[in-house]
């Protein structure tokens, strides 16, 4: 026994809480989910991850399936194809009541200008097909204005139309093998950065007034502006999806869904120069106008970076109102914000019943943040006594690592910001000083560190609150 050398008491400390762990996962199913690196990203997955696919009514086998080999494309990246996608398209249409039908694009690199898909159609990139946007502005012709933005949102009258576009469809799936759509997007931004754009950029791809959509297992690339848009639409799945574009390319926010209703994102992987995921619905007078609200949305299982906005947004156009939005399962790290609130005296609408669980950051300046006075507006006919409702926002299960501030939560004046609800946040790295900043607000905080603001800690509020926090499922990672 002269070799034997006793365990140290932090080895034996460690073997008992493994232990512990251990039977605590063998007795429960979920509170200790399982993290796996999926293409170098460590992913989370539940044993029992509830899915998206209840949104999306599931289509038959197309009848007529093609490719755009068939219509004469060539994929040398070179050759414009964008009479080639729209005379497909245009064919494939008359199938769209006996069917439907499918158009394969196969390896290469395909050169298109802008193109329209049809109802009851499937969009399909095998493995190693690349959709390259066109470098010529012609091929992005100019549309009309969004009727609840009332203009471009960049620049006055209409604005420059999708690469990939829809508008009154049905039954439409967009998917592949991990196929790229890739907006080639620096020329866009150029024309930014240097004050010569005159149109509104278009987007990577636009659905509107559509219903019944499925986005999945592809990779969304260099958008001129927002990359994925579904605007007054139902029932859209965006699923698998990866999106990427320079941390400093102008706008490319990652999914913005606007006005549109049971919406449903998850295991989605997005690097941005904006916001990751944004819930919009109009902006200021038109959006009130319009009154056409964002509801019943889930974004679950969304891992991403932008350095100069939010992992998770509601706004700042939001004047047709959102509610019923679910964000849980979150992983953010080197961003601006992790969870942002953005209104403004002119937006009118409201926000209520918003439930955010289980986030977890990494090097976030601003973990939490509700802001304001932006002093954004479509033109002089905006309302500023249009003041936002917010009240119902839900913040569970929170830990942040690394933070530069602690949580700002900025109301408006004469319309406070109410039943702010956070249970379980913890926010780590911060200076010793470092307090929350609180103005026209109220609510209430359980298990918060560090302690919260006087505006956050209302008996008022502690019961609603904790009545439906206790409903979250407790996320103890």
């Amino acid at each position: 026994m002269g070799g034997f050398t006793r365990p140290s008491w932090a080895f034996l400390l460690l073997v008992f809480i493994v232990l512990v762990v251990s039977c605590f996962q063998i007795g429960t199913k979920t509170v200790f989910p399982t993290w796996v690196v999926l293409g170098g990203r460590e992913t989370r997955i539940s044993e029992e991850a509830p899915s998206c696919f209840g949104f999306f009514r599931e289509v038959p086998p197309r009848k007529v399936v093609m490719s755009i080999r068939d219509f004469g494309g060539v994929g040398d990246g070179v050759t414009s194809n964008t009479e080639t996608f729209r005379r497909a398209i245009r064919y494939m249409q008359s199938f769209g009541n006996i069917g439907g039908s499918q158009l394969n694009v196969p390896r290469g690199r395909w050169v298109t200008g802008s193109f329209n898909l049809t109802s009851n159609f499937t969009l399909f990139l095998e493995e190693g097909a690349v959709i390259l946007g066109s470098q010529d502005l012609e091929d992005w012709p100019i549309i009309e204005p969004l009727p609840s933005y009332g203009r471009g949102r960049e620049r006055l009258g209409g604005r420059h139309i999708s690469l990939i576009h829809g508008d009154a469809l049905t039954n439409v799936v967009i998917t592949g093998q991990n196929g790229t759509i890739d907006g080639q997007g620096k020329m866009w931004w150029e024309l930014w950065w240097n004050r010569t754009l005159e149109h509104t950029r278009g987007h990577l791809l636009e659905l509107k007034n559509s219903h019944n959509i499925l986005i999945s297992n592809l990779t969304f690339m260099n958008s001129p502006f927002w990359t994925i848009h579904p605007v007054y639409c139902s029932n859209v799945v965006i699923k698998d999806v990866t999106i990427l574009a320079p941390l400093n390319a102008p706008n490319t926010d990652g999914i913005d869904p606007d006005s549109s209703t049971n919406v449903c994102i998850e295991d989605c992987y997005i690097e941005s120069g904006d916001d990751l995921v944004a819930v919009k619905s109009g902006w200021d007078q038109y959006g009130i106008a319009m009154a056409r609200p964002s509801s019943n949305i889930i974004v679950r299982r969304l891992s991403g970076t932008t350095p100069t906005c939010s992992g998770v947004g509601i706004g700042s156009e939001m004047s047709g109102g959102i509610s019923n939005v679910t964000m849980e399962d979150l992983h953010i790290w080197d961003s601006a914000a992790g969870v942002r609130i953005k209104t403004d005296k002119g937006r009118g609408g409201f926000v209520v019943n918003i439930t955010i669980n289980n986030i977890r950051m990494e090097r976030v300046k601003v973990p939490i943040r509700f802001s304001r006075g932006s002093n954004d507006h479509p033109d002089d006919g905006w309302d500023p006594k249009a003041v936002p409702k917010i009240k119902g926002i839900f913040i569970s299960n929170v830990v942040s690592l690394n933070s530069t501030k602690a949580p700002v939560l900025e109301g408006i004046e004469g319309a406070p910001y109410e039943g702010i609800c956070m249970k379980n946040v913890t926010l780590l790295g911060l200076a010793p000083a470092a307090k929350w900043h609180c103005e026209f607000v109220s609510g209430f905080t359980d298990a918060v560190f560090p302690v919260s603001c006087p505006q956050m800690q209302s008996n008022v509020s502690s019961s609603w609150c904790l009545d439906h926090l206790g409903n979250l499922q407790i996320d103890s990672s």
